[in-house]
């Protein structure tokens, strides 16, 4: 008796521990962060293999740098403005050094934040000497009664507030240069989403990559936060805006979730994108990964592209895309990085 006794305890152990292994190898991660640098016609055949380590290696070091502001106790909003800076240096992504250039030969950047936990937000728009405006943009939401501000006004302001300002020709790059004349020369009656009287033929140049930059997420305390980061488009012309500093378009950030755009902009103003996921979440009650594929697909059936990143309260993550492809990264609770390119 004593043996069957002791030979069902060592069996009812023995489920019990199956039990909580398959448990811990089944449950989800917990992200804390998520990074994206921008949506397009990404393809493997067009890419070198130094350039995707060099992609890889700037994915992973803005991971790296977003969790280490999270894991010293630093606050979500800390930790993408940490993140989204180090895409701003790089001039492989379209946002501060690596910023495309306008119809008239500048570089002109966009940039906004948004804190959670409070609500508040802040955001700069076409400004061309902020070497990073990501900066700008939190220095706006917490330094200013403001959300937005434009041109040599928000220059000004960040200059005020101790933000770097550089000297224009920081942002000039060969590549971002080259691609301008190409489009210059392909198409001298057409620029990017700009109409007007010369375009009757129709023809329009289209960004193959979007290469905005963005953050998302979680602290310790709890609390999210988004950011997005951009040169814009190409030959872009008459001060156009995308949805980059625009909140609830570009980005969203409240209690349960936050949601960083990137792709053809005038596509999620008008779909009011990120906070049509928010809005999803809280109110049809959609889990986040479906209510961001629903959001990208009101926006393809509009004619748009791009993708997005999103990150709830409980650490699950989402990150969909209507393109070739998307630069885009994660990082978990645990420091675990993860890092694509391509559309798996």
């Amino acid at each position: 008796m004593m043996n069957m006794s002791l030979t069902l305890h060592i069996c009812m152990l023995f489920m019990s521990l199956s039990l909580s292994s398959f448990a811990q190898q089944s449950s989800p991660k917990r992200y804390v962060l998520a990074i994206h640098g921008g949506a397009g016609t990404i393809l493997k055949k067009n890419m070198t293999d130094s350039l995707e380590r060099a992609y890889i290696a700037e994915l992973t070091k803005s991971l790296k740098e977003g969790y280490r502001v999270l894991q010293t106790g630093g606050t979500s909003v800390e930790a993408v403005s940490a993140a989204i800076q180090i895409m701003e240096d790089s001039p492989l992504f379209n946002a501060g050094k690596g910023a495309v250039f306008n119809h008239h030969g500048e570089n002109e950047m966009d940039a906004s934040i948004m804190d959670g936990k409070t609500l508040q937000a802040g955001a700069v728009a076409g400004v061309h000497s902020i070497r990073n405006p990501i900066t700008a943009a939190k220095a706006v939401m917490e330094q200013s009664e403001h959300v937005m501000m434009v041109g040599k006004g928000a220059e000004e302001f960040a200059s005020s507030k101790g933000i770097v300002l550089v000297d224009p020709s920081y942002f000039w790059t060969k590549p971002r240069w080259d691609a301008l004349q190409k489009i210059l020369e392909r198409d001298k009656e057409s620029t990017a989403l700009d109409h007007d009287d010369k375009q009757s033929n129709n023809k329009k140049y289209v960004d193959e990559k979007f290469g905005t930059v963005g953050c998302v997420a979680l602290d310790q305390q709890g609390s999210l936060a988004a950011g997005t980061s951009t040169g814009g488009m190409t030959n872009k012309k008459y001060g156009r805006v995308g949805d980059s500093p625009i909140v609830g378009a570009g980005n969203y950030a409240n209690s349960q979730v936050a949601i960083s755009c990137t792709g053809w902009g005038e596509y999620f103003i008008r779909s009011v994108a990120a906070y049509d996921v928010a809005a999803m979440v809280a109110y049809a009650k959609l889990p986040l990964v479906q209510a961001t594929k629903t959001v990208m697909d009101k926006i393809a059936a509009l004619g748009g592209d791009g993708g997005m990143i999103a990150l709830n309260k409980d650490g699950q993550v989402a990150m969909p895309f209507n393109t070739a492809g998307m630069y885009r990264g994660t990082i978990t609770a645990d420091g675990q990085v993860e890092v694509a390119i391509y559309k798996n």
